[in-house]
């Protein structure tokens, strides 16, 4: 038995699978006080006396992101060379509002009073230039200790090219303060670039205690019912990783939470022989898009953490707290079923990216919620049921979510309820396709071209009309939408990523030093693998240059696979140029130099036994009943509500809606809905 488990703001989802492929799910009220609790009651309620079976726990958790947006942190140090103590601070000079007198820049995680300095120099080729000064070391362990530093991140400069100094200041540390947490940048990203290294590092450093109280938790509260299975987390790249590993290196696991949806999408697309899809991913708070190509999914090289959401304006970053670790690559907006619907002051309609949350909620929840929000519109134009989510585990006021829209919405913008409440569906689809543009056309794809898979509690519910708006002819509803992240933990593999600087022009490149340095990576990777138990059979490595024209200022990955250091330099050009075309629409003419910066390896772990079942049939539902429905130029509308085992291969014309344990989808008028392969629903969506 395997378990994924995926923990939102309301609910925490839970997937097995047994070894016959069998599935079972369940979703329980989400625990903020101590999210192992909610795991803990999840797995009874799933299992019962079956957790003793479970042989492996895969875990998504935003823990990492949450201690950083609630400032929940430990109290942290930093450890850097004489004269660099203020990068943190002025960090890289982005900003996301360029021509916004007001903006300031987010307070770093370690203040100055806690950034100490130590004299010491090293080269960029590694030699010392000013030896490691015991009488400084010291002098800042004694501050560590007068502050009460419960974690210290040590970012020297050029520790990457020799990380001796860093080395020896962390075991001053230790043999001073056992317990204090150390963070090395030369562990966390052995790279140029003086900022994103210290970033990364203090990042991995603030939450660290935090991760690991919490994985200690999880771990006390497993032992506790009778789970003696390891637990993997999921990474911001996609793989997953060892607890000890992600209590080593939690900054990898910041992005976990939205990972999952995007690694199960992959994998389905791959079995469904889908080339190109966009994934959408809309749950109680945000709506996430990405992109998968040929089951690959699209990862960024560093992300932003605590800077708001990211929608479509890539270029605008600089809000948040960098982290230059490999991660999927997702557009986000502010837009959920908690967005709070609202009239402005100069008498605009808003959608988010203010939300409810969990607690009080949607009015429509009745836990005191007292502003109109995205599900309050869809409970009251029909499309959600008022008997409740979850199997009817929250029941749902469709009166409360009514009157409520009639006062903040209608009245003020002189409509009816129905069309109020529409309009606002309308602006909250209109943000969420700005995500989904910048993830396909702004990167050169044609979106028509794409087939849109839809997941997350409130994903099916737009998709339809977001994909004809956008001219995507077909939407695929994977089984179990509602739960597909937790489901998505259970397709991905164990990752891990180790990379290096490695600056030469490519036709002067040292073959013997480019060789050495492949070789200590996978040496590395394999090892960090064996750790986790896969044999060599199961090991895949993949390596990754990041590289650009002589003379360019910013670099762009180009995928090289399992190559010798020889192999590598004769295929780096062409291959560059190639992704360059890609990226930016244009190459170089042939005889351009290409430089390379650094190398990256992605070390992937293969399971012994299929991850994906053979087949999924979806479970008996409710017999089929019918609901009044609200649609725009139409109104209402008798509906026809079937569960997912009730359609058929032969497709089924709208209006629709297909309800379900999980999630609710809305097939509406001028489309069609039949169930395929694998069980999942595909709309076929004709143009208006």
């Amino acid at each position: 038995m395997r378990i994924g488990i995926d923990i939102g703001g309301t609910f925490t989802d839970l997937v097995a699978i047994d070894r016959d492929g069998g599935v079972r799910t369940v979703k329980t009220p989400s625990t903020p006080q101590d999210y192992a609790i909610g795991i803990a009651r999840g797995l009874h309620d799933l299992l019962g006396a079956e957790v003793t079976a479970i042989d492996e726990l895969l875990h998504a958790t935003t823990i990492g992101s949450n201690t950083i947006l609630e400032h929940k942190i430990a109290k942290t140090a930093l450890i850097t060379t004489l004269g660099f103590r203020d990068v943190l601070e002025i960090r890289d000079l982005r900003m996301p509002r360029l021509y916004d007198i007001n903006w300031t820049k987010p307070e770093p995680l370690v203040p100055r009073h806690l950034r100490f300095e130590v004299a010491e120099r090293m080269r960029p080729d590694g030699s010392v230039s000013i030896a490691l000064d015991d009488a400084s070391v010291a002098a800042a362990i004694d501050a560590l200790e007068a502050h009460g530093v419960q974690s210290v991140a040590i970012c020297l400069l050029h520790s990457y090219a020799n990380p001796a100094h860093e080395v020896a200041v962390a075991q001053a540390v230790r043999a001073r303060l056992a317990t204090i947490a150390i963070s090395l940048s030369h562990e966390i990203l052995p790279e140029i670039k003086e900022y994103p290294r210290t970033s990364t590092t203090v990042v991995n450093a603030a939450i660290q205690p935090v991760v690991r109280a919490y994985l200690h938790s999880l771990r006390t509260r497993l032992d506790e019912i009778g789970v003696a299975a390891p637990v993997r987390l999921m990474q911001s790249n996609g793989g997953l990783a060892s607890a000890r590993h992600a209590g080593d290196y939690p900054a990898q696991i910041v992005e976990s939470g939205p990972a999952a949806g995007v690694v199960g999408a992959a994998v389905l697309a791959t079995r469904l022989g889908e080339a190109q899809v966009i994934t959408f991913d809309m749950g109680g708070t945000t709506a996430k898009a990405g992109l998968v190509e040929h089951g690959q999914v699209m990862r960024a090289e560093a992300m932003e953490v605590g800077g708001g959401v990211m929608a479509g304006a890539r270029l605008l970053v600089g809000g948040g707290y960098m982290l230059k670790l490999p991660a999927i690559d997702l557009a986000e907006v502010g837009a959920g079923g908690g967005s709070i619907c609202r009239i402005d002051p100069g008498g605009a309609p808003k959608v988010g990216p203010q939300s409810a949350g969990a607690d009080p909620g949607p009015v429509c929840y009745g836990r005191g919620g007292t502003q109109p929000t995205i599900t309050d519109c869809n409970v009251a134009l029909g499309y959600l049921d008022p008997a409740g989510l979850a199997g009817g585990s929250l029941r749902l006021d469709r009166d409360a979510a009514w009157a409520c829209i009639d006062e903040h919405l209608a009245r003020p913008m002189r409509l009816s309820v129905p069309e109020a409440a529409r309009g606002m569906l309308t602006i909250a689809a209109a943000t969420m396709m700005r995500a989904i543009r910048s993830v396909s056309v702004e990167r050169g794809r044609d979106i028509r071209s794409c087939a849109m898979m839809a997941f997350g509690g409130n994903g099916p519910l737009f998709a339809a009309s977001i994909a004809r708006e956008l001219g995507i002819a077909r939407v695929i509803i994977p089984p179990m939408p509602g739960l597909f992240s937790a489901f998505g933990l259970l397709l991905a593999d164990t990752e891990h990523h180790v990379s290096r600087s490695f600056r030469t022009r490519v036709d002067t490149a040292s073959v013997s030093a480019l060789e050495r340095l492949v070789r200590e990576m996978r040496d590395t990777g394999a090892g960090r693998l064996a750790a986790d138990g896969f044999a060599s059979a199961r090991q895949r490595m993949q390596f990754t240059a990041m590289a650009r024209y002589v003379g360019q200022s910013s670099e762009i990955p180009v995928p090289l696979g399992d190559l010798s250091a020889a192999a590598m330099l004769h295929a780096l050009p062409d291959a560059f140029g190639a992704a360059h075309a890609k990226t930016y629409g244009f190459r170089a003419p042939p005889g351009e130099l290409v430089e390379m910066t650094s190398l990256a390896l992605l070390a992937r772990g293969l399971a012994d036994t299929p991850r994906l079942p053979d087949s999924m049939t979806p479970p008996p539902g409710a017999e089929e009943s019918v609901r009044d429905v609200w649609y725009p130029g139409t109104g209402w509308v008798a509906t026809p509500v079937i569960c997912r085992a009730g359609l058929q291969k032969t497709p089924r014309a709208g209006p629709l809606i297909i309800g379900e344990y999980d999630a609710t989808c809305l097939v509406p008028p001028g489309s069609t809905a039949r169930r395929c392969d694998f069980g999942t629903i595909v709309l076929a969506l004709t143009q208006e």
